[in-house]
Parts: C-alpha cells; structure tokens; sequence
C-alpha cells in the first residue's frame, strides 16, 4: 500500500490529495480501512516521505521543496546534509533548529550559492544517537555530563535519581530521555574515573556503542564448548595430522586461524595448503554466538587491548591453529605452476596437527641465513626457502595483471602497562609477512571464483572503480609534481594508477602519492555480488582466511560447508535473503572499528607528542590547505602549521597547484617539501598536534588599548583575544 501510495503522490498530474480523497482512491472508506489508511499516512509523514501543504494536501516532500539526509556535523557548529549522490545542503549553526549530528533530518532549500546550496532544518525525523560518553560535572543544583563529542556542545542535565553511583569526575555513558525543553539523561554505565589508567581508551570504544564483555547466553554456550576437538568428526574429514603444517603469525598474536602447508610436485609445480580454522563447526547460525558475532562485526585492535569478535576460549583455544594439537579446519589445496596460475584446486573439511608455530621475525631471520635459528628449525628451513620462492612467482604474477601496491607506512603506538604511550614506531613488513599475504590473496581470490561459477549465495569483498571527482581530484594534486594518468579518467585501469606509485618510488614525495591514492579509492566493502576488486586487480575476491577475527570470512565458511560439505541446496533461498543484510551490517562494523583504531591511535600520538612540546623534527608537508599545511613525520605523527604562524610573508593558497605563495616574497610551501618544525601544541582530548616552522619568528603583537566604559583594558594574547575586565562589566558577544 505504501509502495501504492508513493507512486501514485508521484504523478503531478493528479490533483486529488486530500487524506478522504485518497482513501477514497484507494476504496479505504469503511470505519476501520480509514483509521488504518490515516495511520500509514502519518507513518509516511514521519518518516519524511510525504508532507502536507498549507491546504493540507499530501505531496512528496521533493514536490514541495523539501529534502532528507542525514546531518553531518563540523566541530566548528555548522554541517552537511547529502541528499543524493550529487546533491548536499550546507545548514549554517542558526539554521540546525535541534538536530544533532548523525540525525536524520528534513530540510528546506533557502538559497543557492553558484553550485552550493543552503538549507535549513524543519525537523528531525530520526534521532542518530540517543547514547553518548562524557564527564560528570557538577551543577548548581543537579548533575550535568559534559560530552566528549566535539560536534555536541550541550549539556545533558542528570538530576540524582538517575545518576547510579557516578560521581563528579567520572566518564559514563549517559542515555537521553528527553530532548526538550533541556536535555535531560540516565546514566547507563560509568566507565571509570577520567584518571584512571585505560579508561581513556574505554571512552572512545564506548562512544561507538561496543560492547566489552559477552552475553550470559554466549558464556552459557562457550561453556559446553569442550577444549579439545570432538573425534567423531574426523570420519567426517580429510586426515591432514601427518602433513608438514606450520603457522606465521606475529609474536604476540594468540588467535592463529590461517597455517601453511607447502611442497613441490614432481611436475614442477607447487602444492600450496592454506589452511584455515573451522570456527563454522562451533559458532552455529542463529546462536547466541552467532547473534553477538554478527553484532560485533570484527575484532578491534588497539594499542593496549583486543576486543574479541569471539570469546578467548574460542578464538585463542578450540579455534586457535596452537602447534602440536588438533584443530579442525577448512583447507584451499591449490596447485600454481611457475606462472603462479592456480590449475586445480580443491576446498575441504580437514583436521590438522600445527608442527611449529613460527614467527614473521624468526622466519625472516632464517631466511636472512642465521644459522642457529636454521639449525634449531632445520626440518622446515627448506619449507620457507621455497615458499619465498612462490611468494615472489604469485607477487610478480599479481603486479603484471595490474595490482596497486600503495606500499603506505603504518606506525605503531607503544604504551606501558599503565597505557601511557612511550614511542611511537613504523611497522615493519619483512619477507614473511609478504609471503603469507600472498598465499592468503590466492586462497580467497581462489575460493572467490569458485561459487562465482557455482552461481550459488555468496558475499564477496568488493572493491569498486573509484570516483571519477576522486581521480580528477588526485591528478589535479599529482601533476604539479610531475606525474600525469595516462587514458581516459573515466576508463582508467589500476596498472596505469599503480605506474605513478612505481614511478614515486625512491622520490620525496612518494609517501604522499601513495597517501593521496589511497584516499581517492572507494572504501572495499562486503556484497552479494561479485564486482571485484579494483585495488587487486582482481575480477573475484573474498574474505575466507579470518573467521575468527571477521564475520564475513565466518559466513564464507558457512557458505562453503552448506553447499560444498553438505550439499544443502535447499538452503538457497535463505542465504539469498539473509547475505545483503549481513553484508551491510559487516561493513558498518568494519568501518566502525576502523574508525575507533583510528581514534586510539590519534589521541595517543598526541599525548605522545604532550611530552615533546619545544623538540624539533623534520617532516614532509603531506597536504596543504586553505588555513596552513600538515606535516608528516617519519613516524607518521602529523601536525598542522597554521598560515598565521608563517610570519615572513602573507601566503594565499593556490588551489590549482595545491600550494602555498608568498604575496611578496613569492615563497612557495608545496606537497612533499622537507621543512624543520618545533612542537608548539598537542592535545590529547582533541587529538591534535600543532607545529610552527623553525626559524619563523613568531607573530609577536602589542596588546591593544581598548575603552569599556570609559576605563582602559588591555588584551591578554594568550587567552587569544579575551578581555582581562572587572566582574561588573557586561559579557561581550561573540561576533
């Protein structure tokens, strides 16, 4: 009825709009079809649909002049509101009604400027976040929570009764009960005082809605789990306990779920085994388990925890490949000749017994020649050498075809027991963490293709064409420097985009290229379809080799066991339904704990840096903007220098070479330039770093004179402009 209403409020050509005239249209006269028919009606209205006109006639809120979006907020106050693909509203601060960011809003056009349109909130339709995390302060009368977001600046009042043990000085979770006339909240949770070691990290999980510990009903579940392998199984599977199967992991990871097998045949070609922890076989669909995995979405790796999709007696026991025990796994045998194509395969259930659980650093040590680590592991030395061998074969093979190798410096935070950070580092990849990267690529690309042609439920990780206002946007930045795409933007290929990374390399600027590309892609997501991968160059692609730690690769697991163990094809249909939204869901969570890595690691670099306030580093300028430059040290932290703090000239920033120039000395800061600064600012609340170049005088100004009521008052710099006066004098506005 919906579906039939919209279509026919669509037709502009039809004048009866009255609420008795469409129920009229639609034969919903009776008593009890007209309550039904006006109840769906205001639904619609609701959801910001349709709306009513002064004459009390419905219309799509388009015919009217009238939008939905979701808001998205600046710290500053003002925000966004994109429409459709190609249409977005500004909505200044004055114009946000009492919408917040994430809201669900609808918006009425005001005015236009060129090809900027402005707008204003009529109302909210759907709250984006009624949870938030804050500090409890105390009020004259009442409690108030004082929220982290910088984008919401109001208070939420929290009278006695629903405070629950929190007291001032304490990070909580605060729920809002009412939006009008004040915000008024019920404290859920208190995370802990805002001294407390690690509740920092808590603030920011939690302001992400995450969950820390499981459910009673999946402890309940975990509980009947039993430690070791169930044997009656094992008829059930292919017997792989005496082949040579060793695991590559980090040397603190516990959750191992991928390990190797590797030999050459007498054919010349390589049988490569990845083999993969069956975690399908323990978490059940539909199970508490399953209810909380899908939930979670991923684990989460910050600098001083993980936060687990499963709980440790799973992912750090049944499900974890630990050497000299038995593990029930799912395997990918591929056969690869000297081209790295892949000429047989075969996906199956399997049990395996981990001969050695190796490390990347011991591995890359062996095969660097230390001959006391070879002597110590001489029964797989051969082993390594010769997966090193095929590494390169599948890594040569995968650049010809065209592969981006963004090659982008990733740093790790080191922090103390009490979650003070001491360094920050670069990751370092060696030969073994490429080699299992590689083996892993093949066994999902492998998998991958093997439902596409089944033509079977599947998810793939899909990684689409990127934008073409991304691309024109990144050649723009890169031809100042030197690089041009060959072809067409609207037809690029990612070999001819991967050639201006290979072209970088050993240059200044190739860590900005590399940055730069990598934030014109679209981000890879989950789908029921298979669109392939842009950034692998690759037409099939799947997550199959993490199903401990991701729920796609779980889902992938269950794919494979229903139609490839099983034979269940009648289950076809259900997978059909129940794949996109667990594609979706997946993705969210993905981008969710993303996000919050991301926060950790930026509020942490900059309590790092809280401690080398006045230290000096060099850096490249890693973009530029209409207010200053960020530069990047070699560590990754970066930091901003602001125009007003570069005191030898004037700057205006050209947008066309994406640069800054002197109006007078005609000075230019460009992308990739090696500039000297001195640590001016950071705040860890903020998460921000603040540079000023060295050998730039700083701005020094005379405090100015000005009148109040006839009395001189000078103004104090440091507290940027505020007016030192008498209690008595009235607030001066902010203009």
């Amino acid at each position: 009825m919906k579906e039939k209403i919209l279509e026919l409020l669509e037709d502009q050509t039809y004048t009866r709009r009255k609420i008795n005239e469409l129920a009229e249209y639609f034969h919903m006269t009776g008593t009890q079809d007209y309550i039904a028919f006006i109840k769906l009606m205001n639904e619609l209205e609701d959801e910001g649909i349709i709306m009513r006109s002064k004459y009390n006639d419905y219309y799509l809120i388009e015919q009217l002049h009238f939008y939905s979006g979701t808001l998205e907020m600046n710290k500053k106050g003002f925000g966004f509101v994109r429409v459709s693909e190609d249409q977005e509203f500004y909505i200044n601060e004055s114009h946000m009604k009492d919408a917040f960011d994430k809201d669900t809003v609808l918006i009425e056009k005001i005015r236009s400027h060129g090809n900027k349109e402005e707008g204003r909130v009529v109302k909210v339709i759907k709250r984006g976040k009624m949870r938030y995390v804050g500090e409890v302060k105390r009020g004259k009368r009442d409690y108030f929570v004082k929220v982290d977001d910088a984008k919401f600046e109001k208070m939420i009042l929290v009278d006695s009764a629903h405070m629950h043990g929190a007291m001032p000085g304490h990070k909580v979770v605060v729920e809002i009960k009412t939006f009008k006339p004040q915000l008024k909240g019920d404290i859920i949770k208190v995370i802990g005082h805002h001294n407390d070691p690690g509740v920092d990290i808590l603030s920011i999980v939690h302001a992400h809605d995450v969950d820390i510990d499981f459910p009673e009903a999946v402890y309940d579940q975990v509980e009947k789990i039993a430690d070791e392998i169930d044997p009656s199984d094992i008829v059930n599977r292919v017997d792989l306990r005496n082949e040579m199967i060793v695991t590559i992991d980090g040397d603190d990871a516990k959750d191992l779920d991928d390990a190797i097998s590797l030999k050459k045949l007498k054919n010349g070609h390589y049988q490569l085994g990845v083999h993969i922890a069956d975690v399908s076989f323990y978490v059940t669909e539909s199970s508490p388990l399953d209810k909380e995995a899908i939930k979670r979405g991923t684990s989460i790796y910050l600098v001083d925890r993980v936060i687990p999709m499963l709980p440790h007696k799973l992912s750090n026991g049944i499900c974890s490949l630990n050497p000299n025990v038995d593990r029930y796994t799912i395997s990918c045998i591929m056969e690869i000749d000297k081209n790295g194509q892949v000429m047989s395969h075969e996906i199956i259930p399997s049990v395996i017994h981990s001969s050695y659980r190796m490390t990347y650093n011991n591995v890359n040590k062996i095969l660097d020649g230390d001959k006391d680590l070879q002597r110590e592991y001489g029964e797989v030395v051969p082993m390594f050498f010769l997966m090193q061998e095929l590494a390169d074969i599948l890594r040569k093979q995968r650049f010809e075809r065209g592969a981006i190798d963004f090659d982008v410096d990733e740093a790790k935070v080191l922090v103390d027991d009490k979650g003070k950070p001491t360094d920050v580092v670069l990751r370092t990849r060696g030969i073994s963490d490429k080699i299992i990267e590689e083996f892993m690529l093949k066994a999902n690309e492998t998998v991958a293709q093997h439902f596409k042609w089944m033509e079977l439920p599947f998810i793939y990780r899909v990684h689409e064409h990127p934008k073409l206002k991304k691309l024109q946007q990144f050649a723009a930045i890169v031809k100042p420097l030197g690089y041009t795409i060959k072809g067409s933007l609207d037809h690029v290929y990612p070999n001819e985009l991967n050639a201006i990374i290979e072209a970088s390399k050993g240059t200044e600027e190739h860590t900005v290229i590399s940055t730069l590309l990598l934030r014109c892609m679209q981000k890879a997501r989950y789908d029921r379809q298979c669109l392939g991968h842009f950034g692998l160059a690759d037409e099939y692609y799947t997550h199959f080799t993490s199903p401990i730690r991701r729920y796609p690769d779980l889902l992938v697991h269950r794919c494979i066991r229903t139609f490839l163990f099983q034979h269940d094809i009648e289950k076809t249909a259900h997978f059909e339904e129940v794949i996109p939204e667990l594609a979706e869901q997946s993705s969210f969570r993905e981008r969710e704990s993303i996000q919050i890595e991301r926060e950790v690691d930026d509020m942490k670099m900059a309590e790092y840096m809280e401690g080398h306030i006045g230290e000096e580093f060099e850096g490249i300028i890693s973009s530029i903007t209409q207010f200053g430059f960020f530069v990047e040290l070699p560590n990754t932290i970066d930091g901003l220098v602001h125009i007003t703090d570069l005191t030898d000239d004037f700057y205006h920033y050209d947008e066309k070479n994406i640069m800054l120039v002197g109006e007078r000395t005609g000075k230019t800061f460009k992308l990739s330039n090696k500039v000297k600064v001195k640590v001016i600012g950071a705040n860890k609340k903020e998460r921000t770093v603040d540079f000023e170049l060295v050998g730039m005088k700083p701005r020094v100004k005379k405090p100015k004179t000005i009148h109040l009521n006839d009395k001189k008052v000078k103004t104090n710099r440091k507290k940027k402009g505020k007016i030192n006066k008498p209690r008595s004098f009235a607030r001066k506005k902010r203009r």
